[in-house]
Parts: C-alpha cells; sequence; structure tokens
C-alpha cells in the first residue's frame, strides 16, 4: 500500500482542522475536517478556486435555506426545496463543488432551528478553517519540471528512431510495426501534456504555456507520422526516386532536436520537390499513382516540420 503526499496533507489538514475548531469551541466541529479533507485539490490553483468558490456558495445556500426554513419550517420538505433551487443555482453560477459540503452546514440550521448571529459565525468559521489549511498545505507542490524535461528527451528520442525506421522502410515491404509505436508515443505524449497542465497550475505567477503547447506540438506531428506511415504501404517507385527522400528523413532524425527551429530541412524539402519536378513524367497510370502517394507522404512530411517551425517562432516572439 502506497501513501502518496495529498493523502499525508489531507490527514493532517482534516485533524489540525477539527482541532482548531473544538479549541474555538465551535458547534460540530469534526465538520472542519470533512471540508478540508474536500479541499485539499490536486494543485495550488484548483485548491484556491474550490476554496474561493465554497465560501460563495456557502453565502448563497444560507440565504436560499433561510427562506425555505422561515417559510415551511425546519422540517425534511424544507431542506428538499432548498436543494431544488441550490442544486441548479449552483450549476448555473458553477459552483458545483460546494453543493454537498454547504448542504451539510445547511442542516445544522435545521437542526438548531436558528440563523442565529453564533451560527452564521459558527458556519462561517468552520468553512474557514476547513478551507485554510487545505490552502496552506497544498502551498507545497512537489516540482515536476524535472520530470517535464525528460519527457521531453524521451519523446525527442522516440520521434529519432521512428524517422530513421521510417527512413529504413520507405518503398519497402510494409511491416506495420510503427503504427503500433506511434500510438504508444501518443499515448506517452498525451500523459505528458497532463503532467505540463499540473505544473502550470502549480504556478502564481504571469502564465507560461511552454510545456503544454510543446506536447500539443507534439502531439499533432506524431498524427501526421502515423497519416505517413499509412502510406507507406501504398509507395512503390523505382529505388532512385526516394534517394533523396530517404536522406532527408535520415538527416532530420540525426537534427530533430527541441531546439532545432526546423528552417534548415524546409530548405532540403524544397531541394527534393525541385529534384522531383526534374525528372520524367510517369508512363503509365500505376507509375502515376505511385508517384502521387510518395509526392504526398513528402507533403506530409514538409507539414510535420512547418508544425515545428511555426512553434518555434511562437515560442522565440
Amino acid at each position: 500500500m502506497k501513501i502518496g503526499l495529498r493523502t499525508i496533507k489531507t490527514a493532517i489538514a482534516a485533524v489540525l482542522s477539527m482541532l482548531v475548531a473544538s479549541t474555538l469551541d465551535l458547534l460540530y466541529a469534526p465538520a472542519a475536517g470533512i471540508i478540508a479533507i474536500l479541499s485539499v485539490g490536486n494543485t495550488k490553483r484548483s485548491s484556491l478556486y474550490i476554496g474561493l468558490g465554497r465560501l460563495a456558495s456557502l453565502a448563497i445556500a444560507t440565504i436560499i435555506s433561510f427562506l425555505c426554513f422561515t417559510i415551511l419550517g425546519y422540517n425534511a420538505w424544507a431542506f428538499g426545496v432548498y436543494l431544488l433551487l441550490f442544486i441548479p443555482l449552483s450549476a448555473k453560477w458553477h459552483l458545483t463543488d460546494g453543493i454537498v459540503v454547504n448542504s451539510v452546514l445547511v442542516t445544522h440550521y435545521m437542526l438548531e432551528q436558528s440563523y442565529s448571529f453564533f451560527l452564521l459565525k459558527n458556519e462561517l468559521l468552520l468553512m474557514g478553517i476547513g478551507v485554510g489549511f487545505a490552502l496552506l498545505f497544498n502551498l507545497y507542490m512537489p516540482n515536476i519540471e524535472k520530470q517535464l524535461k525528460e519527457d521531453q528527451q524521451k519523446i525527442e528520442q522516440n520521434f529519432r528512431e521512428l524517422l530513421t525506421d521510417l527512413a529504413s522502410e520507405l518503398n519497402q515491404p510494409y511491416s506495420g510495426k510503427l503504427s503500433k509505436r506511434c500510438e504508444d508515443l501518443l499515448l506517452f505524449i498525451r500523459e505528458g501534456q497532463s503532467r505540463a497542465q499540473m505544473h502550470q497550475e502549480n504556478q502564481w505567477q504571469a502564465e507560461n504555456m511552454y510545456y503544454e503547447e510543446y506536447f500539443s506540438m507534439r502531439r499533432t506531428q506524431v498524427r501526421l507520422l502515423l497519416d505517413m506511415i499509412k502510406l507507406l504501404k501504398d509507395i512503390r517507385v523505382e529505388e532512385i526516386l526516394v534517394e533523396d527522400l530517404r536522406i532527408l528523413l535520415e538527416y532530420t532524425a540525426e537534427t530533430f532536436d527541441e531546439e532545432n527551429d526546423g528552417q534548415a530541412i524546409l530548405k532540403r524539402i524544397n531541394l527534393v520537390y525541385d529534384v522531383y519536378r526534374s525528372k520524367k513524367l510517369p508512363e503509365n497510370r500505376e507509375e502515376f499513382e505511385n508517384r502521387a502517394q510518395l509526392f504526398q507522404f513528402l507533403q506530409s512530411f514538409k507539414s510535420f516540420i512547418e508544425i515545428k517551425a511555426e512553434f518555434a517562432q511562437t515560442i522565440n516572439k
């Protein structure tokens, strides 16, 4: 059994919330611990937004329940009407995180049959203590930037290997193995993008979306690589027609790097286009169709490089 950091923080925040609430002689002190449990989020920002949302939600819940209990009495029917009003309003104002915890606090009004200043203050303090300790313990989040950089290195190594193998299988019998490797890489990139989003959510300063945009760019490139791999099985041309393209793929694999802006590769692609234009025209329909597949492969590869070039321009602005 593994006990994670979030579990430890949640347990300590809940215990301290209960102890502080008890020390202040608050009614229903254990509720502060429950609020702390529900308020410890995955990131700093999520905890802050959850806490603020629940405080706002408490004010709304108090007003609605006051009207319902005053008009219908402190009973289950009035509580049901309160829920019929509170839940839709919470959904409309994007405060659904506060539905459960504030409905529990509302039952305190029902049990005490009172909306005295003491009880209103009691509920506000229960919420404040629980949310406060959750925010306090979520101020510490492990820095995962090192892992994100390691993810980048693994992704780029995978691309280098895929491009090298793509060059080897060009104009050869189709094996189908590259597609599975691309799908695995796509899954790894998605996981990295989730980590990048979490990393961003743990930053208080101005947003730097570099990692999220990087993983998004690589995801798009993998999809294009999958399109290129699908074209492999239909490319059957004279070997002399693929020599320049094979060299281009190998060069790209050798120079594939986060810092490579793709401009040198785009120039080489244009040279390959010029070579193809200088070739004699196809002599029959089959040769024409094969060359069309080869041309489409080159077009997809150009788009593959242009995506990185556009990303590099955006980042360097």
